[in-house]
């Protein structure tokens, strides 16, 4: 099966970031594992793209290399115009500050800051002033300003989740990767940070990419990128969690267990 051309944004329109004959190997001779393997794909901007499949599949990493946090074997990697491979070490810095969100499975907040602190921490680190008005948006759209002056500790897992997910949104980033940001939740507070980045895609405009192994979580998506053996193998628009299984059960990936 193809999996170049293909597969780039559906809609044909503006990109928020692409990945153009990217392979990513790791060892070298009999060891050499190749985790990406000549994936050629875009990013809709304004859009919600879930990338789904098996363990090993590639997924993660073809995230972490469109977010600069892994460099590329072969091939190219563009964030908005910006080719990745074209800028050094401190210039990568900045473009992911500026530019690009992260949202992880950990919530990765300080203990000590309360949460408008780890929300503003990135800008505050970088010494620029929040946008107010946009701050403001962020915050009442994702449903913590009671809790703001609230420690992590005294926040749900939930609640914990949605200030990492302002924190990545209060800069205005170009984009938001988001490694499986629902993977230490319960379910109920898996649905309100998954209501929650998709509110920001409608709402904001904002442009998201979520790695994620759930059929649920990614039905919250507008369209799904599956992975197997470091390619692009399907994508599918309008998901459900019934197509989504469905379609990964035809591919016969492993792991995946009808509930």
């Amino acid at each position: 099966m193809s999996h170049a051309a293909p597969y780039a944004a559906s809609g044909g329109g503006e990109l928020a970031a692409r990945v153009e004959n990217v392979t990513k190997s790791y060892g070298m001779g009999d060891a050499e594992v190749r985790a990406l393997d000549n994936v050629t794909a875009g990013i809709p901007r304004g859009r919600f793209t879930a990338i789904m499949g098996p363990s090993g599949s590639g997924k993660s990493t073809l995230m972490h290399c469109m977010a600069g946090l892994d460099a590329v074997t072969s091939g190219t990697v563009f964030v908005g115009d910006v080719e990745l491979s074209r800028l050094d070490d401190k210039r990568l810095t900045r473009l992911r500050r500026d530019k690009i969100g992260f949202v992880f499975q950990a919530f990765n907040l300080v203990p000590t800051l309360t949460a408008l602190e780890n929300i503003t921490l990135p800008m505050d680190i970088a010494g620029r002033k929040p946008d107010q008005a946009w701050l403001d948006n962020v915050i009442d759209t994702v449903g913590l300003r009671p809790r703001l002056k609230h420690r992590p500790s005294e926040l749900s897992g939930g609640q914990q989740q949605r200030v990492a997910c302002a924190r990545a949104l209060a800069s205005r980033p170009e984009i938001i990767f988001a490694d499986e940001p629902t993977g230490n939740l319960d379910s109920r507070s898996g649905a309100e940070v998954l209501s929650f980045l998709r509110s920001s895609v409608r709402e904001m405009g904002q442009t998201i990419v979520m790695v994620t192994h759930d059929p649920a979580a990614a039905a919250y998506a507008d369209e799904v990128m599956f992975l197997q053996d470091g390619r692009i193998v399907d994508t599918m628009t309008g998901p459900t969690a019934e197509k989504v299984l469905e379609r990964m059960k035809g591919f016969e990936l492993p792991g995946v267990v009808s509930q």
